[in-house]
């Protein structure tokens, strides 16, 4: 017999891109359904999992304002050097014990507004490095 996946709240969390925090706030408010396991753990269906996620990617209503993105290896940190050129820059941030530079076009960093000293995060994509401000 077919059983239909259960998820912890944990591994709903990381699905849905939040923290798990936020999961439990959710279904304590009523916004995903649970229930419980033989052992006491609260569990999401899977699909009202699945619905929720299509709901909430709908909607407009986000907790916080993290831009989307699949590049997994976020280094957030401090812009501590910005280089302009007539068409490239280089942006340098210490994020930690890390130094990161990143060459882009001088009209990225004026879109994103970039200035030394403001927070941004360095998201690392194979060879590509690509910067997000916070």
């Amino acid at each position: 017999m077919f059983r239909m996946q259960s998820y912890t709240i944990g591994q709903a969390a990381r699905l849905l891109g939040v923290s798990p925090d936020t999961a439990r706030r959710w279904a304590d408010a009523g916004r995903v359904a649970t229930h419980r396991d033989e052992s006491g753990r609260r569990l999401v269906d899977g699909k009202a999992l699945a619905a929720f996620c299509v709901e909430l990617a709908r909607s407009d209503d986000t907790e916080d304002e993290t831009p989307r993105t699949s590049v997994r290896n976020a280094f957030p940190g401090i812009v501590t050097a910005i280089k302009l050129g007539d068409v490239a820059a280089q942006v340098e941030i210490q994020a930690g014990p890390h130094r990161l530079v990143s060459l882009l076009t001088r009209e990225a960093v004026e879109e994103l507004g970039l200035e030394v000293g403001m927070e941004a995060t360095a998201r690392v994509k194979s060879t590509n490095v690509h910067i997000d401000r916070t």
